[in-house]
C-alpha cells in the first residue's frame, strides 16, 4: 500500500453556508469511502504514538487508521470502541486540532491526518452497516448508579456494563443524552446518532430512568442506603447559567444561551409545528465567544435573525473552535470585537430593543494568561437587539451538593475529586465531567468517566 504524502486534508464535503444557514441538516456531509481510504493513507502509523497521548480516552488511532486504510472499516470500529463510547459523536463535536491532531507528525509540514473525519466516517459506517446488537456480558452481581446520562455519565456507565456490572442512569430530562441533547445543535449533531449510540449501551445492560431528579425524586445517600447501590459516579454536569447581572436582564427577549439552546434542541423550538414555540428575534445580540455562543448564533440566524456576536477581547481570544467560528462567519453571522455590554434597554411593553456597549482595549494578562479587557472612557454606543442571548458560561446545579451529606465542594461549586479516579469526600461517590472542572469539552468528560469507572472497579472488584 502506497502512502498519501499529500500535505493537506482530504477536503470534508459540506453544505453551502447560503443554504445551511436556512435550515437545521447537519451542516459537514462525511467522507466517501474513497476519501477516507485516501485520508487514511497519509498516516505515517508512527511507533511512537503521539497522537494516543492527546487522546483523552487513548483511542489506538494509528491502529484504526490503519485498518481504515485497508478498507476493513467494521475492524476499525472494533478498535475504536475497545476506548470510546461514543464514537459518532467524538468524530463531530471533539476539539481534534488542539488535542490528538495538534501532535500529529504530519501536521509538522503540513496538515495533520484528520483524526476527527476518519473516526465520524467509521462510526457512521457500522452504524448504516452493521445490525448486529453489542451481547450483555453476564453479571458480577455489583449495582452502582450514574447520576446524568451527559457523555461522562454515558462513558462511566458504558465501561461498567462492559464488566458485567449493573448500572442505573438517572437522568432528570424526558431525554437521555444530556448536553449531547439540549446543548449541541442538530446541524451539528444529529440527535438521531446521539440515540443510536445510546442504545448501544442499553444493549450492554444499561439501565436508563429519565425524569429522575436527583436531589428531589431521590438522594444520593438514598440510592446507597435504601436502593442498595454500591457505588455512585455523578456526571450531571454544568446547566445553571451565569449572568452578567447587569440591568435589562429581565426583559422579555433576553435569555441564557442554556435556555435557548434547550428550547431548540431538545424541544424542536425550531419547527413550524411545534408546541413549544420561541420568541424570534429579528435583531439577536449573542454575548460571548464560545463554543455555545457560535451554537446559538447559528440557530438563531436559522431561526431568520440578523445575529450578531458581542465579546470583549479580539477574535485572536475566541475560544470557541476555529471551525465554528469559520462556519459562523459564511453563514453570515457578524462579530463585534473589544465590546462589552453595560445595559439592556427595554421597550414599554416589557421586550428588550437596544444594548448599551463600551469599547474595549487589552490591558495585562490575567491568571490565566490572557490579557484582561479594559473600558475606553466616553467610548459608549448602542446596539439594537429585540433579542440579547447571554452566554457568557454556565456552573454545576447546586441540588446534589445541597442534598448530598459531606461532599466536599469548590469555592465557584464544582464538586472536589481525586484527580486521577474522580473520587469525592464520600466513600464510594465519585464525580467527573463538568460537574467538577466547569464546562469543558465532551471528550474530557468521557475521560474523566472513564477514569472513575476504572476506579470504582478497583474499589469494588480489585
Amino acid at each position: 500500500m502506497s502512502a498519501n504524502m499529500s500535505l493537506v486534508k482530504n477536503e470534508m464535503p459540506i453544505q453551502k453556508a447560503e443554504i445551511r444557514n436556512k435550515n437545521f441538516q447537519e451542516v459537514t456531509l462525511g467522507y466517501t469511502k474513497e476519501q477516507a481510504i485516501e485520508e487514511a493513507k497519509r498516516c505515517l502509523n508512527c511507533k511512537n504514538k503521539l497522537c494516543v497521548t492527546g487522546c483523552p480516552v487513548q483511542i489506538d488511532i494509528p491502529a484504526f487508521i490503519k485498518e481504515v486504510a485497508d478498507g476493513k472499516f467494521e475492524t476499525a470500529y472494533q478498535v475504536i470502541t475497545l476506548a470510546s463510547s461514543l464514537p459518532a459523536v467524538c468524530g463531530r463535536v471533539c476539539p481534534q486540532e488542539t488535542q490528538c491532531e495538534e501532535i500529529c507528525v504530519r501536521g509538522i509540514k503540513g496538515e495533520a491526518v484528520a483524526i476527527g473525519r476518519l473516526e465520524r466516517f467509521v462510526a457512521d459506517y457500522h452504524n448504516a452497516h452493521c445490525n448486529e446488537k453489542v451481547v450483555k456480558p453476564e453479571s458480577n452481581g455489583h449495582k452502582v448508579a450514574v447520576v446524568g446520562s451527559g457523555p461522562s455519565g454515558l462513558a462511566c456507565a458504558g465501561d461498567l456494563a462492559k464488566k458485567g456490572y449493573e448500572v442505573t442512569v438517572f437522568e432528570a430530562l424526558h431525554l437521555a443524552g444530556g448536553v449531547l441533547v439540549y446543548g449541541i445543535p442538530e446541524f451539528r449533531l444529529p440527535k438521531a446518532i446521539v440515540q443510536k449510540e445510546i442504545a448501544t449501551l442499553t444493549d450492554l445492560g444499561v439501565d436508563i430512568q429519565t425524569n429522575m431528579v436527583i436531589g428531589k425524586t431521590i438522594s444520593i445517600d438514598e440510592l446507597m442506603k435504601d436502593e442498595g447501590y454500591e457505588a455512585v459516579f455523578i456526571g450531571s454536569g454544568a446547566g445553571l447559567p451565569r449572568f452578567m447581572n447587569i440591568k435589562g436582564e429581565n426583559l422579555k427577549g433576553v435569555y441564557s444561551a442554556n435556555e435557548f439552546l434547550t428550547r431548540i434542541n431538545l424541544m424542536k423550538a425550531y419547527q413550524d409545528n411545534t408546541t413549544t414555540p420561541i420568541h424570534k428575534g429579528s435583531k439577536v445580540a449573542v454575548v460571548g465567544g464560545g463554543n455555545v455562543a457560535m451554537d446559538a448564533a447559528r440557530c438563531a440566524k436559522r431561526l431568520g435573525a440578523e445575529v450578531t456576536i458581542i465579546y470583549r477581547r479580539t477574535e485572536k481570544e475566541l475560544p470557541a473552535r476555529l471551525e465554528e467560528v469559520e462556519h459562523a462567519k459564511e453563514e453570515g453571522i457578524k462579530f463585534m470585537f473589544l465590546t462589552n455590554p453595560l445595559q439592556i434597554e427595554g421597550q414599554e411593553d416589557g421586550w428588550a430593543k437596544s444594548i448599551i456597549c463600551q469599547e474595549m482595549t487589552l490591558g495585562e494578562a490575567d491568571a490565566s494568561g490572557r490579557q484582561m479587557p479594559i473600558p475606553l472612557p466616553d467610548s459608549e454606543f448602542i446596539v439594537e437587539a429585540n433579542c440579547v442571548i447571554m452566554s457568557i458560561g454556565t456552573s454545576p446545579n447546586p441540588l446534589i451538593k445541597d442534598t448530598t451529606e459531606g461532599l466536599a465542594i469548590q469555592k465557584w461549586g464544582g464538586i472536589i475529586t481525586e484527580e486521577e479516579t474522580g473520587l469525592t469526600s464520600r466513600r464510594g461517590v465519585y464525580a467527573g465531567g463538568d460537574a467538577v472542572t466547569g464546562a469543558a469539552t465532551v471528550i474530557l468528560a468521557m475521560g474523566a468517566g472513564k477514569n472513575a469507572a476504572a476506579a470504582i472497579d478497583r474499589f469494588l472488584i480489585g
